[in-house]
């Protein structure tokens, strides 16, 4: 699977141990920032990956910032993206199969690494399950999305 990867500052040390565990399991990883600790505004990152899995550049996207909520909140704003912040591996595959999320989010100050990777792992195992109710659920979330994007 080919996965876009973004953080900022507060996630960065977290994407750089995530990248190379993705790396590990056989995904392509396509970084996107940042590649230090210096402060820099989450909602670029957010942007980069959002675009990138919008785009078809990669099949889901993994953004991580201080809480997961910042580059969360971003990431939703475009359309397409089903970004969930997510710190354990039920909401993780559960947001794939029920909701078809396609960008996890994680806090870098909220779980330690070992706890992401578990919940990464889920993310990416995990597949839309295409049951009526899902799909009902999700066509109206998608018209929601329509009638407020100009």
């Amino acid at each position: 699977m080919r996965v876009a990867i973004g953080s900022d500052h507060a996630g960065y040390e977290l994407k750089e141990c995530l990248e190379s565990f993705l790396v590990d399991l056989g995904h392509e990883v396509v970084d996107l920032g940042t590649h230090n600790t210096d402060p820099v505004d989450y909602p670029d990152y957010a942007e980069a990956v959002g675009k990138e899995v919008m785009g078809g550049g990669a099949d889901r996207g993994l953004l991580i910032c201080g809480s997961g909520v910042g580059v969360c909140v971003a990431a939703n704003k475009m359309p397409g993206i089903r970004a969930g912040t997510c710190h354990d591996t039920y909401s993780a595959h559960q947001g794939v199969e029920h909701d078809d999320m396609n960008v996890l989010v994680l806090g870098a100050r909220i779980i330690g690494i070992a706890v992401a990777k578990e919940i990464v792992k889920a993310f990416l195992g995990a597949r839309f399950s295409e049951e009526e109710r899902h799909q009902r659920r999700l066509s109206k979330v998608i018209d929601i999305e329509k009638r407020y994007t100009k």
